[in-house]
């Protein structure tokens, strides 16, 4: 099998924690003799890693397969992710695919696809692999490759809050963490290949070490912290809720911990958070970052805010707008309430009309990229070292460890990893900066 030659493209959707089981699962297929290419090719076999946060990623998963269907009819189709968990037999109603599983044992799909290269032809039903997503506690899978710059990392998976409109407790099952040794294992051979920024992710990241004893976010971050070399350490999602003085005295003195936290805020009204379901309020989400600015010098802050939420009032709308502005948000992923089939937002009533969501997210969104400009004004003049990503028309780009995207004048590509720049300028999104 390992002079196999079959080629396999794959398709991810959604999430950073599908981008890295995605990439988990394509080098899987390499030590197992498969030749993984860019899905947009003519492959033998297509895995297609499905998402089901909305309708509208249903429908984009179900579009994904019927197109590397057309493309190949012959191919072998193989589906994983959270449309395939939940729904199932909808994949299945689809001519042509070949296996599909959920959440649990994604890595199956490797054998799965060796079993149809030896049977030799497609199935006339699918093989569905039918398990709870947390039936077998946290899959062991680990990636040694990444970009030219950055890696993302799974640590955990899961999730028990239950908000009123989300559907993904149902896709990903309860809280596991990943082993803290094999977290430190694959970190350590991430950097040792070069590699100067790794994300540590999750469903629901804050909740790393809930299943372990007292282990915890903030001793994984101290462990990793003391590995030779490593270099930027940043997290994904967090509740502010897990936000309190403890942790933050943890944190605080990590060298390698980016000065970047995305907080998973997704209302400034304290009514829609309630009835969001969500475990915190504005008050703690003030505090928290109040607590953390006292800590880490110039930190910044991304967020994610929903509008139109069932039952949000116009005077919930401006209490999100005025959190918004108060907090100065260095990004703010604004997008519109989406009815989730199987959740309790669904079944409320007061539905926002849509031209009334539409409206809102063009206010919050003009008021989020007021408060960026904001805070790149005030990077204007200082020095700083960005991770360079890569190099288009004439301007090498990357990121600060602030998560500031900077482009930098270059008239040939840029073979360093970092570059030392001084901040001259900025358009509103993107800094500009001169070598230093």
């Amino acid at each position: 099998m390992n002079d196999i030659g079959f080629t396999v493209g794959i398709y991810t959707l959604g999430c950073k924690v599908n981008q890295y089981e995605s990439e988990a699962i394509a080098e899987e297929f390499q030590r197992n003799g498969f030749q993984v290419q860019a899905p947009t090719q003519c492959c033998d076999i297509y895995v297609i890693n499905t998402c089901t946060v909305t309708a509208e990623s249903d429908r984009k998963a179900r579009q994904f397969i019927r197109r590397v269907i057309h493309k190949n009819p012959n191919a072998y189709v193989l589906i994983t992710g959270c449309y395939a968990q939940v729904f199932p037999d909808e994949v299945a109603e689809i001519g042509g695919v070949d296996y599909i599983c959920g959440n649990a044992e994604k890595l199956s799909v490797v054998e799965a696809a060796k079993a149809l290269v030896k049977r030799g032809k497609k199935r006339q039903k699918p093989e569905i692999k039918q398990l709870s997503p947390d039936e077998n506690g946290f899959e062991r899978m680990h990636i040694t490759q990444f970009d030219r710059t950055r890696a993302y990392v799974k640590i955990e998976d899961g999730c028990e809050n239950h908000c009123s409109y989300c559907i993904i407790p149902f896709a990903r099952g309860s809280v596991r963490s990943k082993n803290p040794q094999d977290v430190l294992q694959e970190v350590k051979t991430l950097v040792a290949g070069g590699c100067h920024e790794i994300v540590l992710t999750g469903i629901e990241t804050a909740s790393y070490g809930k299943d372990l004893g007292g282990y915890t976010l903030a001793d994984l971050l101290t462990e990793i912290d003391r590995i030779p070399d490593v270099g930027r350490i940043r997290l994904g999602s967090l509740d502010p809720s897990m936000m309190k003085q403890p942790f933050v005295d943890k944190i605080s003195s990590l060298r390698s911990l980016a000065p970047h936290f995305h907080l998973s805020m997704q209302s400034g009204s304290d009514h829609v958070l309630a009835a969001m379901k969500r475990k915190y309020n504005t008050r703690m989400a003030k505090e928290a970052v109040t607590r953390i600015r006292s800590a880490i010098p110039n930190v910044q802050f991304t967020t994610d805010i929903i509008v139109g939420f069932p039952g949000e009032t116009e005077e919930d709308f401006l209490q999100t707008v005025a959190f918004v502005q108060e907090i100065g948000f260095l990004m703010v992923h604004v997008f519109p309430y989406s009815r989730r089939k199987g959740t309790l937002a669904d079944q409320m009533r007061e539905q926002v009309p849509q031209e009334v969501k539409h409206q809102r997210v063009a206010i919050l969104s003009e008021e989020a990229a007021k408060a960026r400009a904001r805070c790149l004004d005030q990077k204007i003049g200082q020095s700083d070292l960005i991770l360079v990503e890569g190099y288009k028309n004439g301007m090498a780009y990357g990121h600060t460890a602030d998560f500031c995207e900077v482009s930098v004048p270059m008239s040939r590509p840029c073979a360093l990893a970092h570059l030392p720049v001084r901040i001259v300028s900025h358009d509103g999104t993107v800094c500009i900066g001169e070598l230093r």
